[in-house]
């Protein structure tokens, strides 16, 4: 069994370099004010569309208003114009997401590349790549997404002594409406996505679809470059430190 599990972190997915995260920038970022509120505003105006409520509470708000700014001077931006009000809300949630930090727990480390900069200069980065895989952690993510029910009712499924999988981290996702588990994978039934489906399976969640009317899994979580946006504190049902930040491989 593989025990050193130390994971990596990268500060947005679409730039920066990837790097091993320990305890100490876990906790800075499930701790940090930014992802609170980036993950609250999400939370709070998915709802009120839903909901049917007012959204001048938003649309008022500086950052919304860089946001649309932003949008409208891209290359076609008089479609984003056209858009209603919570349509252009509803992509500034999507791009909050995505401008979390994330980490990628199947990956211990990536390689360290060369390459050169607008500037001309040259640089090193670590990139989120298959091919620059330099070790892998022994580990793998489960994300069911909009589930019909409490995440932490599927969660407490794995609280069983006789549950087959070693849970190391369980939380809420930014939606609100889904869980993500990581654990140990279990080799000896194959690769990830085989620990994919019997962890469904084993969850009673095989087949079962939420509330988009989409499988509750998500499948394209079988890739060990996948990334995990970044919880809240709040949200976190389970860790463990110990398994989780193992650092004597580096």
């Amino acid at each position: 069994m593989v025990k050193n599990y130390l994971f990596s972190f990268q500060e947005n997915q679409f730039w920066g370099s990837c790097k091993p995260c320990t305890l100490q920038e876990f906790n800075n970022i499930v701790d940090s004010a930014v992802v609170k509120w980036k993950i609250d505003m999400r939370q709070q105006v998915e709802a009120a569309i839903e909901e049917g409520k007012p959204l001048d509470e938003w649309t008022g708000l500086h950052e919304f208003k860089q946001f649309c700014k932003k949008r409208e001077s891209e290359k076609r931006g008089d479609l984003f114009t056209q858009l209603t009000t919570e349509k252009k809300l509803l992509q500034w949630m999507q791009s909050l997401k995505e401008s979390l930090p994330c980490f990628i727990f199947g990956v211990s480390e990536f390689e360290l590349v060369t390459y050169i900069d607008k500037q001309g200069c040259e640089q090193t980065k670590r990139r989120r790549k298959m091919q620059g895989i330099k070790r892998l952690s022994g580990l793998f993510m489960w994300d069911g997404d909009h589930l019909p029910f409490d995440p932490r009712s599927v969660y407490e499924r794995t609280l069983r002594p006789d549950f087959p999988w070693k849970v190391v981290l369980a939380h809420k996702t930014s939606s609100g409406q889904g869980l993500r588990l990581v654990c140990e994978v279990r080799p000896e039934l194959g690769n990830i996505a085989d620990n994919q489906i019997e962890l469904s399976r084993e969850l009673g969640l095989l087949g079962v679809r939420g509330t988009t009317g989409k499988p509750v899994t998500d499948d394209s979580c079988i890739d060990p470059t996948r990334i995990s946006y970044a919880p809240r504190r709040e949200d976190i049902y389970y860790i463990d430190e110990k398994r989780l930040f193992n650092s004597n491989i580096f």
